[in-house]
C-alpha cells in the first residue's frame, strides 16, 4: 500500500511544521510520509531541538527547506497542512500540489519570550499540543 504524503507548511520551516513531521513519521511512518516546508526557510530553532530530543526524537540533522523549491519540482501531496499562527495566517503559503487542505493554528515559538529556560518551557508546551493535534488528526477519518 503506497504512503499518503503529507507535507506541513510553516513561515521559516524552523519549528512548527519540523515537529508536526517528526510526530506524524514517528506515529503513523507506515501509512503517511510526513515532510515539511516554509515560505522563508530560516534555521532550526534550537530549542526546537533540545525539546524533541528530550522525549527521544532526534531532528538536529533537518534541514529547512523552501515550499516553492517543492513547487517547482512538481511535488504532490495527498495533504498539505499549514501550522502558522492566526495572526500570520495571511504569510502561510498556499500549496497548490494538494489533494486536501488543513490548517492547524500554532504560535510562533521565535515569538516566545523571557528567559532561555522559560522559552523552552513553552516550546514544551508547544511539542506536546502538536504531538496531541497529530494524534488526533490520525484518529479522525481521512
Amino acid at each position: 500500500m503506497e504512503k499518503t504524503k503529507v507535507l506541513f507548511i510553516c513561515v521559516h520551516n524552523s519549528a512548527r511544521s519540523q515537529m508536526a513531521e517528526a510526530f506524524l513519521n514517528q506515529l503513523a511512518g507506515d501509512r503517511f510520509e510526513a515532510e515539511s516546508a516554509g515560505l522563508e526557510p530560516g534555521t532550526l530553532n534550537p530549542l526546537v531541538v533540545k525539546a524533541m530530543a528530550e522525549i527521544g526524537i532526534d531532528i538536529s540533522a533537518k534541514e529547512t527547506r523552501s515550499a516553492f523549491d517543492l513547487l517547482r519540482r512538481g511535488e504532490w501531496y495527498g495533504w498539505v497542512i499549514t501550522v502558522c499562527d492566526e495572526s500570520q495566517a495571511e504569510r502561510c503559503p498556499i500549496f497548490p500540489g494538494a489533494g486536501r487542505r488543513d490548517h492547524w493554528s500554532f504560535p510562533d515559538p521565535a515569538a516566545f519570550a523571557g528567559s532561555e529556560e522559560e522559552k523552552l518551557e513553552q516550546v514544551r508546551r508547544l511539542r506536546d499540543l502538536i504531538a496531541a493535534k497529530v494524534r488526533a488528526w490520525l484518529s479522525s477519518p481521512h
